[in-house]
């Protein structure tokens, strides 16, 4: 409701400063009156509130490329009104609203374009000093399982990691298949790494930079990688075991989310209930396996005859590894006892 008043009377003093201006101004320009500077106050003051609506339901580097082209759009408006416009006659209402449209529509065009295209630019050149080598560019790699994880994206938020984030074109293309493939599971698994990609370029206090540096005569991505880092002199970000061990072994250092994570608390803790479909038969007689979103395995005790369908289990324990983390739960449903029975018979 205050907000409501606010606005109100602000359109209130603009309608009032606009009339008044039009009363000023009607004596220099006759067909100027003040029922038209009420008029462009009015309008004024509505835009103005609009653009308070629109800044607050967009990201801030949306509302910046705008502001920045509709600033360069009334400044291209107004260098062609002052060398040709006004060159060409004196003014009076035809070159006045000549030059009115010329700055409404430089404007549109201008915010249009920043908004649309703005995000996609870069400005990380602007921070980057002269004579910078490649390792003050605090390169950090992302391979494929550390995007398809999701939690680099936490990780970024938080702020605890900095500098310029490369994915490689080889990297994407490998995802792109994922997302491609005719196995569900890694159909959407693929599906979530992009997903994963487009949140991290939309925020706002990380640089992501996709590179086509690419490396023909080395066929394995995970061999790409570790070159990649080496040219850059970067870090490699990942959760693949193997990775992590040929990587050190040839000098490039990682960045192990599985490590971050234990030696932090696990995301899941003993008695906890989630809700886990089983897709396949575990190693043990009676276990099924689900997996999480992030593919996190989850083994379940006496699930094996309950494949394809949903339930609620109960986590026991859970074993966090460099090479990742597995959850040992157990039925939390009469159905577990049911099928208990049906088993030890």
């Amino acid at each position: 409701m205050g907000t409501f008043i606010l606005r109100a009377i602000f359109v209130i003093v603009a309608t009032a400063l606009g009339y008044i201006s039009g009363q000023v101004l009607e004596t220099v320009i006759p067909t100027y009156n003040s029922l038209i500077g009420g008029a462009v106050g009015f309008i004024a003051a509505v835009l103005v509130i609009l653009s308070i609506v629109w800044a607050k339901k967009n990201e801030l580097k949306v509302v910046m490329s705008g502001v920045i082209g509709l600033i360069v759009g009334i400044i291209i408006a107004n260098l062609i009104s002052y060398t040709l416009i006004f060159k060409i006659s004196e003014p009076d209402p035809f070159t006045i609203t000549l030059f009115i449209l010329t700055n409404i529509v430089f404007a549109y065009l201008g915010c249009g374009i920043g908004i649309m295209k703005g995000p996609e630019i870069s400005f990380r050149f602007l921070r980057r000093i002269p004579g910078e080598s490649q390792k003050e560019m605090n390169y950090k790699i992302l391979d494929t399982s550390v995007i398809i994880d999701g939690r680099i994206s936490d990780l970024c938020e938080t702020g605890f990691i900095e500098g310029i984030f490369q994915i490689p074109q080889f990297v994407l293309r490998e995802l792109q298949h994922i997302a491609d493939s005719s196995d569900p599971i890694k159909r959407t698994r693929g599906r979530r790494g992009l997903d994963i990609l487009q949140k991290l370029q939309k925020q706002m206090d990380i640089d992501v930079e996709i590179t086509d540096t690419d490396f023909p005569k080395i066929r394995e991505v995970d061999a790409k990688l570790i070159a990649l880092a080496q040219k850059n002199k970067g870090k490699i970000i990942t959760n693949d075991f193997n990775l992590n061990k040929v990587a050190e072994l040839q000098g490039v250092d990682v960045l192990n989310i599985n490590q971050l994570a234990n030696a932090l608390k696990p995301v899941v803790l003993p008695g906890e209930i989630m809700n886990v479909r089983i897709l396949k038969e575990g190693k043990e007689e009676g276990q099924g396996v689900a997996y999480l979103d992030d593919g996190t395995m989850v083994v379940v005790d006496n699930a094996r005859k309950l494949m394809g369908k949903n339930v609620d289990v109960s986590v026991t324990s859970v074993l966090q590894t460099t090479a990742g983390r597995m959850i040992f739960t157990v039925l939390k449903s009469e159905e577990a006892d049911r099928v208990y029975e049906n088993t030890s018979h």
